[in-house]
């Protein structure tokens, strides 16, 4: 009886250990075919006081948002863009595969790149989105086959909230002979 019981438990801890090395290897696995790649952008406008500054930002649509992975020599290999539907939302999906290249997602970045809303057109850097944001080193959700980052949210601000450029980027011989 004691021998039947230390058999099941092999066997169920075996198992156990075979699921869990298979979760673990399908993650840098290549065969996941296609990463997905989604956020959303809101429109801040800093006239508001603190509380609605923060919690009353409004979904933006139809603004651009773009994808780009690099290769290990920094150069281009995937270029996507995406536009936000009502909800400001925006979803992308790329092959892991690229001309027989393996796509590394930490190589991969998500910014901003338009907005068609002229109150609200000023991109900022909350979460990245000016400059970009590289997916993160793990997944925000992963299931069998299924890859998932989650970035942002991004946000626009108002042309009246933008912060004027003060760098006096002239030098004394840019400026004539007057100075």
């Amino acid at each position: 009886m004691a021998t039947m019981l230390s058999i099941a438990l092999m066997l169920s801890a075996a198992f156990f250990m075979g699921c869990t090395n298979l979760a673990v290897a399908n993650y840098g696995d290549a065969s996941a075919g296609v990463i997905h790649v989604g956020g959303q952008v809101l429109c801040q406008n800093c006239f508001k006081s603190y509380k609605e500054w923060v919690n009353g930002s409004n979904p933006l649509k139809g603004v651009t948002v773009s994808l780009t992975c690099m290769d290990d020599r920094s150069r281009v290999m995937c270029y996507k863009s995406d536009e936000t539907d009502e909800q400001g939302q925006f979803y992308m999906t790329v092959d892991r595969i690229i001309n027989g290249k393996e796509l590394k997602a930490k190589l991969c970045s998500v910014r901003l790149v338009s907005s068609t809303h002229a109150d609200c057109n000023i991109a900022t850097n909350f979460a990245g989105g000016k400059i970009g944001v590289k997916l993160m080193r793990s997944p925000t959700s992963m299931f069998r086959d299924i890859i998932k980052y989650r970035v942002g949210p991004f946000y626009y601000t108002t042309p009246m909230c933008e912060k004027p450029d003060t760098n006096d980027s002239q030098s004394d011989e840019d400026q004539g002979s007057y100075y």
